[in-house]
């Protein structure tokens, strides 16, 4: 039994560990991000309560993971509720085992932030800009991107 609440605690620990720390950022934040990048990046706007957002998250993660080699970034930019951050987020966060760097914007104001994005951006999400700079290429896309459609993207991005 004692060897028991040890692993267990062991686990706890090791999950604690390595969970992933959640940063609260600004729109300016995220802006300053995509206009410095020195590589390929994609920026994904979503929320845990958004099902298409949920639903394409996988792909992103899959679809980067296989770049690695082309130094593909993507960040996962939240736009969950202030209510659910930090705890509600960083808990789903981690059930769902996304790998990439997740932050919460800690802003309100759509009509504000949403053009310093991109001018055609309405405030619905999900929403995705890919952005390489060294080759001039920026691209935003205001809905969920099927698998397919994903990876030719990328390979645009990086090409």
């Amino acid at each position: 039994m004692k060897k028991l609440i040890l692993f267990l605690f062991f686990i706890a620990v090791v999950n604690f560990t390595f969970a992933q720390a959640i940063k609260k950022v600004k729109i300016k934040d995220v802006v300053n991000m995509i206009d410095t990048t020195q590589h390929p990046l994609v920026v994904n706007f979503w929320a845990s309560w958004c099902q298409p957002c949920v639903h394409e998250i996988p792909w992103f993660e899959k679809a980067v993971a296989e770049l690695k080699d082309k130094n593909v970034e993507l960040i996962l930019v939240s736009l969950d509720f202030r209510t659910s951050y930090p705890k509600e987020l960083l808990s789903f966060v981690n059930k769902k085992g996304y790998t990439s760097k997740v932050v919460w914007l800690d802003e309100t104001n759509a009509d504000y932030f949403c053009p310093l994005i991109d001018e055609k951006w309405d405030g619905n999400i999900p929403v995705t800009i890919m952005i390489n700079g060294k080759k001039n290429y920026r691209k935003f896309f205001s809905e969920q991107i099927p698998e397919a459609k994903l990876k030719l993207e990328l390979q645009k991005l990086v090409e």
